[in-house]
């Protein structure tokens, strides 16, 4: 059993360094992680002709190889596919990202970015991510949150979802989104398989420009966080506030069936009409 593991908050996170020493009792770890911050990066790869990616060795404790690259944590995936760090792998793990990838935030999250990208090209992923305290926002936890993170409750999580899908793999590969909660293992109430929520627990409320000193015409954007809301138990984000591990499968996206007649349809339509 080969096992990648990434992140989107850069290969000096010690969430990264403790879930890979979580992961080695059940095969090979090799990280391959990006060289800084890449939070919001989704699945994205970027432009490849323009960014001309390296991959640099580095060293982590307890680790046999690990590498820095250049890009998102995507790009490390497919890097991995391709044959860069050797012969396939069997799993990918993303994480620990600190801040809850729940609700919308699974859709620009690079922790769940990169488990995506493994099963699109044949892989299953597990995402890990643990909430902070304060919540987080969008997803993302600010160095002034991370302080206190409780690493090894989420890597224990981690190890448990690991290795049952190991000891029951599925017939097609498959995504697991995991939420723990900022807790000692033995306060986490339950573990709840969630449906993902549209809500954050915090969200970004509100955004203005205000002028950059000395550049004509240039602004920064200034932000403003939304106060905590409470969320259902039996979403994801929902799980998380009341203690529990929320597990959640992310399915393909898939295009939706319409019934005729539908506006788009029809404008649709036109639109061949006019053209033949």
């Amino acid at each position: 059993m080969r096992i990648l593991l990434t992140n989107d908050d850069g290969i000096d996170s010690i969430g990264l360094h403790v879930l890979a020493r979580a992961m080695r009792r059940h095969g090979e770890v090799v990280i391959a992680a990006p060289d800084r911050e890449y939070s919001g990066a989704g699945a994205a790869v970027g432009a490849l002709h323009l960014m001309r990616p390296e991959v640099q060795r580095v060293t982590i404790e307890g680790i046999d190889e690990a590498w820095a690259v250049t890009g998102a944590p995507a790009l490390c995936v497919m890097f991995a596919r391709l044959g860069v760090f050797g012969p396939p792998f069997d799993l990918v793990v993303s994480g620990i990202n600190p801040g809850a990838n729940v609700g919308r935030s699974v859709y620009h999250s690079g922790t769940v970015g990169a488990c995506l990208t493994a099963r699109t090209g044949g892989i299953s992923g597990v995402a890990v991510s643990q909430a902070v305290t304060g919540f987080g926002v969008e997803g993302q936890g600010w160095d002034d949150m991370v302080r206190g993170q409780r690493w090894d409750t989420a890597a224990a999580v981690a190890d448990v979802v690991v290795g049952g899908l190991i000891a029951d793999p599925p017939a097609e590969p498959v995504v697991l989104n995991v939420n723990v909660p900022n807790l000692p293992l033995e306060q986490i109430t339950a573990w709840r398989r969630a449906v993902v929520g549209v809500q954050l627990p915090r969200s970004m409320a509100a955004a203005h420009m205000e002028p950059k000193e000395g550049h004509e015409g240039a602004f920064y954007v200034k932000m403003k966080w939304g106060d905590p809301v409470a969320l259902p138990v039996e979403t994801d984000g929902g799980a998380v506030e009341a203690g529990e591990v929320a597990i959640s499968y992310l399915t393909h996206i898939s295009a939706l069936d319409l019934p005729p007649g539908t506006g788009a349809e029809q404008a649709l339509a036109a639109l061949i009409d006019a053209a033949g």
